[in-house]
């Protein structure tokens, strides 16, 4: 869903001022209701409530008054800002005495809404059940004074109704959306029957009569489109489907954090993979081992979208986790990656050398492929060749020539490097040195005049100087090809439209941040607050920490058959080296994170 416009905070200050709204019991808002109130609070001029006022009457009947005055396209005096849908509907709530929400499809638990009402029902009143209780249901509209339907619906609940506003548009949206889909999930459901016969505790059912859901049948494949369309919108860098013993769970990883989407029958969930399988290329039939895929597809505004499949086979069916690749993300700049200007030029310094190794580290999910393929990107002119060999190929770019490792036919990492030396390369990167074989080839490649980029699992920057020594690369060998080492992690930044002031950092935790390190504590910090935009995490987005080691003299003198690390890392830190929480600190002291993000991510300073 998109993020509230900047004119909310200053149409909603307005709600306290001389402007008020009359109820009209039973009758829709109309524009004639709102213009005395917008008009009052200075939110349009004379001029412009004298024209809406003139035609009000020519709006389309089944047209909202807010969604009418929206469309004009105004300007509000005191600001110059749009009057944007969204801060319509958040004044008109304010005004109404109501609460306002944005329909979250996140926490919006799509199997129960049909319990409250029919689609009919919603359509008819233009209401939407989005919070469904024991004792109560929220129920979302744009006309709070239009609520006949309100002591009925409570008497045949028998619950409590909590009436809120939404934008009529995401109203008008949802409702059409959640029923569809509550009834496509049921339909489906009917259409099959059984469940997937490779959940483990249910082979004694196997006599059952019934069968499962064709995979192709409609009803699924509008699940499936359902499924990647609102991943796309909600900013999601994975799908999971998972089985579960009675019902197969949906959940997506949002800002590094998973959250629960949607349940489904265990029968629902097995079509719904075996769509994605069909669509991915992969062996359908094969359940009892796992499988790559991929699959290339559109968002609604014609943006393309490449999502990388992985299936494993659990106790209770078979599990498939979807990574979302936005192509968009090989133009990034390192700034909005969250490189410093300093980091910049000493990343920039290490990969324009024309030969030599340069390191990528950190954990999975740190980052360090977004980093590759935007350096990558930057580095791919008409004049050199750039090559890579990865397991798998994460996004398609076409300035690269990329090459899948494929084990069954014994074209591993190091066989793949082999290749590409023989294809005249510039530059290459190595998905990851795993092996020492790996390692030996990427030190012979810069050693005959190439750039090669790779990454590492390891916990710090210095620590990646050790694993390749203990791999066996002989250390007069690396000495001669090594020009940097980065270790990156990940940290979720806080929203801008809701973080707050907070108390200054503890001295213990500012102390674990910098140790051994002098940096002046920041005067405060800032803490998650949560708002609609951010779905009440107080967070949005991830920006990296980054830790650049650049090799010396001295460094290569430690570079032995037995290497010392805590010596290592003691002469890196003396000649510049900025650790990970040291760069989390200069993210605090800017007020994009917090301590706690930092700790969580990023290794303590020995």
């Amino acid at each position: 869903m998109p993020a509230s416009p900047p004119a909310v905070d200053d149409i909603t200050s307005s709600v306290h001022g001389p402007g008020t709204l009359t109820p009209r019991p039973g009758c829709r808002v109309t524009l004639e209701d709102l213009l005395p109130a917008l008009l009052a609070d200075g939110l349009v001029s004379a001029e412009d409530a004298a024209e809406i006022g003139r035609y009000a009457n020519l709006s389309r009947g089944d047209q909202h008054a807010l969604v009418a005055l929206a469309q004009r396209r105004l300007r509000s005096p005191a600001t110059g800002r749009l009057l944007e849908l969204d801060a319509l509907s958040s004044w008109f709530a304010a005004k109404a005495g109501f609460p306002y929400v944005r329909i979250d499809p996140l926490k919006v638990d799509l199997s129960r809404i049909a319990e409250v009402m029919s689609s009919q029902y919603a359509t008819r009143f233009r209401i939407l059940p989005i919070d469904v209780k024991s004792g109560e249901v929220t129920i979302a509209t744009a006309e709070p004074w239009a609520i006949d339907w309100l002591d009925e619906l409570a008497a045949l609940l028998r619950r409590e109704i909590r009436l809120v506003i939404a934008n009529p548009r995401e109203l008008e949206r949802y409702i059409v959306e959640f029923f569809t889909l509550a009834r496509t999930v049921r339909d489906a459901q009917k259409k099959g029957g059984a469940v997937a016969q490779n959940n483990f505790e249910q082979l004694v059912e196997l006599g059952r009569s019934g069968r499962n859901v064709d995979a192709n049948d409609r009803h699924v494949v509008t699940i499936v489109d359902w499924l990647w369309q609102y991943a796309f919108e909600q900013r999601a860098s994975d799908i999971h489907l998972e089985p579960r013993r009675d019902t197969g769970a949906i959940r997506f990883r949002i800002d590094g954090v998973l959250h629960n989407v949607y349940q489904v029958p265990a029968s629902v969930l097995a079509a719904m993979t075996s769509r994605i399988k069909l669509l991915g290329r992969m062996d359908v039939v094969e359940k009892r081992r796992p499988q790559d895929g991929r699959v290339k597809t559109r968002t609604a505004d014609g943006r393309e979208i490449e999502l990388r499949l992985a299936t494993m086979p659990t106790a209770f069916g078979e599990k498939l986790v979807m990574r979302i690749f936005d192509p968009e993300v090989l133009v990034r700049d390192f700034a909005e990656l969250g490189f410093s200007d300093d980091e910049r030029r000493r990343w920039d310094a290490m990969t324009s050398r024309p030969n030599g190794i340069v390191l990528v580290t950190g954990p999975t999910g740190s980052g360090k492929t977004t980093t590759l393929y935007t350096t990558l990107k930057q580095l791919a002119t008409e004049e050199v060749n750039v090559c890579t060999v990865e397991d798998p190929i994460e996004m398609i770019e076409p300035a690269f020539n990329q090459m899948q490792v494929q084990q069954g036919l014994e074209l591993g990492f190091a066989e793949g490097v082999r290749a590409l030396m023989r294809q005249d390369p510039d530059i290459i990167m190595v998905g990851e040195i795993r092996d020492l074989e790996t390692a030996e080839m990427a030190v012979q490649a810069a050693l005959t005049g190439h750039l090669v980029l790779s990454t590492l699992h390891t916990n710090d920057a210095p620590s990646a100087i050790t694993r390749l020594l203990d791999l066996g690369v002989a250390p007069f060998l690396l000495k001669s090809t090594l020009l940097g080492v980065m270790a990156q992690r990940l940290v979720r930044t806080l929203c801008d439209k809701c973080k707050a002031a907070g108390d200054p950092v503890p001295d213990d935790d500012w102390s674990a941040l910098i140790r051994p390190f002098r940096a002046a504590r920041p005067a405060r910090g800032w803490r998650p607050v949560g708002c609609l935009d951010c779905r009440m995490t107080g967070y949005r987005g991830r920006t990296g920490l980054y830790e650049l080691l650049t090799l010396d003299e001295g460094l290569r003198a430690l570079m032995t058959e037995k290497p010392d690390l805590d010596a290592i890392r003691r002469h890196a830190m003396k000649g510049g080296l900025r650790p990970l929480r040291l760069a989390g600190a200069q993210k605090i002291a800017a007020g994009a994170t917090t301590v706690e993000e930092v700790l969580r991510a990023a290794p303590p300073i020995d």
